[in-house]
């Protein structure tokens, strides 16, 4: 008797749905925006590494400049949701201690997302840059130094400047231990607040330029 030979069935990837082929999409973009920067990467790189053709990518973004908005917008509010549940300690240091912490965690932990953010978001984005970022992160510490600052008879309508200035300090330093990775992330937090901590600590109620001062006593 004649043997009957089996065709056997051809493996078959499963089709993405749409929302993961979207994921998908937006993964592979970041990874590239975060390796090149938007002006250097092209809707036919992301397209490549998606095993998709370039007609899919504008069919869910509509090119490369939707991608990287949708990516910007996720890593803003990634970023400010970790610094906002970050201010929850009971004592002001405690609250500077734990937003240092937040932003330096997610250099740590999202550095593909940071460096994105850090390159100063393209006006693709139309989510605004690196600096308006910094602000809104500033905004929601700035209410700590205000009460500090009436506390300690300071004038607390300089808080907000205090703010922009202590997050900047702990960003551009993220920008660096970025690359470095050292020291540990607690130990460079430490060492951000003991400058801030301790410079606020003894402040000046009207500070004054040293030449300034020195100009005032010659004349």
């Amino acid at each position: 008797m004649e043997a009957v030979s089996e065709q056997q069935p051809r493996s078959r990837r499963k089709r993405m749905t749409g929302k993961e082929r979207r994921e998908q999409l937006l993964r592979i973009g970041r990874e590239l925006f975060a390796e090149r920067g938007f002006d250097g990467t092209s809707v036919e790189e992301i397209a490549a590494r998606a095993g998709v053709s370039k007609p899919v990518v504008y069919e869910h973004f509509g090119g490369k400049e939707g991608v990287y908005a949708v990516v910007v917008d996720r890593e803003m509010q990634t970023l400010l949701s970790m610094v906002g549940e970050s201010l929850t300690a009971d004592t002001p240091r405690g609250q500077i201690e734990n937003a240092a912490m937040a932003l330096l965690r997610y250099v740590e932990e999202c550095s593909q997302g940071f460096r994105i953010l850090a390159r100063d978001s393209h006006a693709a984005s139309g989510t605004g840059s690196f600096a308006s970022l910094i602000s809104d992160i500033a905004t929601q510490v700035e209410h700590i130094l205000a009460e500090e600052f009436k506390a300690r008879g300071y004038d607390p309508k300089m808080a907000p400047m205090y703010a922009q200035s202590l997050v900047g300090m702990v960003a551009l330093t993220g920008q660096w231990w970025l690359e470095v990775r050292k020291p540990k992330r607690e130990v460079v937090a430490a060492h951000l607040v003991n400058l801030a901590w301790n410079g606020l600590s003894n402040l000046e109620a009207r500070p004054v330029l040293e030449t300034l001062r020195r100009g005032r006593a010659a004349d």
